[in-house]
């Protein structure tokens, strides 16, 4: 990449995160997701189930989406992290994942209004998720190489920081030009652009072909301004990866601190993606926003994610992550009690007035908190993982941390479903994700604050 300044990789490198963000922001959380929500709980009762038994079902399908898709990029991220080291080929996966996040994306506009085809949106979204996840885990193992061990924290915050503004402006798009409300029209009054359908919810539905349109826009940064600089393999193909793949696994009994690390990250990332892919629909189910009103949610959020993501970046590289992510994981578990112990008629026990405003104002403060303290999360795991990596092995290692955080993915939304089902309450349905915070917590305490660069193999 002759020609190219470090500073150019770098903001090629963070534009993978304002280009990738709407999947997550768009349609895991703020749109898609509870429009998914709000359209199968509708087909259920129309079915002649009672609303609230209806909810628990929307909810219980949406989590065994996740919990399916969980499965397939936990089982699937270390393998290929092992074949793009010992190939030495990164760029193209990269490629042949958003293909898939592309593809996944614009196929969700097939998600009809009446609920006919739940299972194409299902199956359209899932597509979509499992590239845009392990795209990341490519991307990810490209962070050690842009700065040093002290540098990487403020870089991986910085990056999360770009990435929230680009949902922050993704969703104010939609939600002015697109997403209708119940009277037909966008936030800003105007009829859903180039002449959509708002009866057939279109302008809804177009965020799906708007999501993959912007990734395909804001990629050309990074496929302009980064290559790979780590190092080039030389294996034969998967064979030589799955060897490469059970020498490092084996390994990891002699690294104490990175197995413990993978252990606790898996818990509470795990927690934190069940916030994400259920907060939407707790507002739809549990609150009955609308998805406007989730959009609007969603933009406090994202704009708290960004500021909070480029303060923890800062609180990083002053104090190192661990302590950052610790402060990070006791505010999020603090949220999901308020959230739990929450309805429309009741905070924590104490009962409230017919009609009070108190309940939407609570919840839009733990958007904030969600979204600040979650980007937090991400960007100081991101860091502590580069402390944890054999540059050797850059793309295998955070294969490990792609299957730490997906491995166990199903389990929130599978835990979730099951409480749901059982309980026939979206709102506890939610409470599974304290446990797996404070598990993480735990964890956390046999984790090497700086890593354990003395158990590396060309240590």
């Amino acid at each position: 990449m002759t020609g190219v300044s470090r500073r150019k990789r770098i903001w090629g490198w963070y534009f993978f995160d304002w280009a990738s963000q709407p999947y997550h922001t768009l349609l895991v959380t703020f749109v898609f997701g509870p429009y998914f929500a709000t359209v199968a709980s509708e087909y259920f009762i129309g079915t002649g189930l009672a609303e609230d038994v209806a909810d628990a079902r929307a909810q219980a399908m949406w989590s065994w989406c996740l919990t399916v898709t969980g499965l397939i990029i936990g089982l699937g991220a270390p393998i290929m992290g092992a074949f793009a080291d010992t190939s030495g080929r990164r760029l193209s996966w990269i490629i042949v994942f958003s293909m898939m996040y592309v593809v996944g994306a614009t196929a969700v506009w097939g998600t009809m209004p009446d609920g006919s085809n739940l299972w194409w949106g299902l199956m359209a979204f899932g597509f979509g998720f499992i590239g845009a996840e392990y795209a990341l885990i490519f991307i990810n193992s490209q962070l050690p190489s842009l700065g040093t061990a002290e540098e990487v924290g403020n870089l991986s915050g910085s990056g999360f920081a770009f990435g929230y503004v680009g949902g922050v402006v993704s969703l104010l798009i939609v939600l002015a030009l697109f997403v209708e409300q119940s009277n037909g029209k966008t936030l800003i009054g105007l009829d859903p652009a180039f002449g959509l359908d708002a009866t057939l919810r279109e302008g809804t539905r177009a965020v799906g072909p708007f999501t993959a349109l912007w990734y395909l826009i804001f990629m050309v940064p990074y496929f302009l301004w980064v290559r790979d600089t780590g190092p080039k393999g030389h294996g034969r193909g998967v064979s030589d990866a799955l060897a490469t793949l059970l020498m490092t696994l084996k390994s990891l009994r002699h690294r104490l601190s990175l197995s413990t690390y993978l252990g606790s990250s898996m818990f509470y990332r795990d927690a934190l993606n069940g916030l994400y892919g259920f907060g939407g629909t707790y507002a739809i189910l549990v609150l009955n926003w609308s998805i406007t009103s989730v959009g609007v949610f969603g933009i406090i959020g994202a704009i708290a994610g960004a500021v909070f993501s480029w303060v923890g970046g800062k609180a990083d590289k002053r104090i190192g992550p661990k302590p950052v992510i610790k402060v990070a994981i006791w505010a999020l578990m603090a949220v999901c009690v308020i959230v739990v112990g929450m309805d429309r008629s009741q905070i924590l026990g104490v009962p409230l007035a017919d009609g009070s405003k108190l309940p939407d104002v609570v919840f839009f403060g733990c958007g904030v908190l969600i979204g600040g303290f979650g980007g937090v999360l991400q960007s100081a795991s991101r860091s502590l993982m580069v402390r944890h990596t054999d540059p050797a092995l850059p793309t295998e290692n955070f294969g490990l941390y792609g299957l730490s955080g997906r491995a166990t993915a199903f389990m929130a939304p599978a835990l979730i479903g099951m409480v749901t089902t059982l309980s026939g309450s979206a709102r506890i349905g939610v409470s599974p994700v304290i446990l797996l915070f404070v598990i993480g917590l735990v964890l956390l305490r046999w984790v090497k604050a700086e890593g354990d660069k003395d158990t590396w193999v060309g240590s």
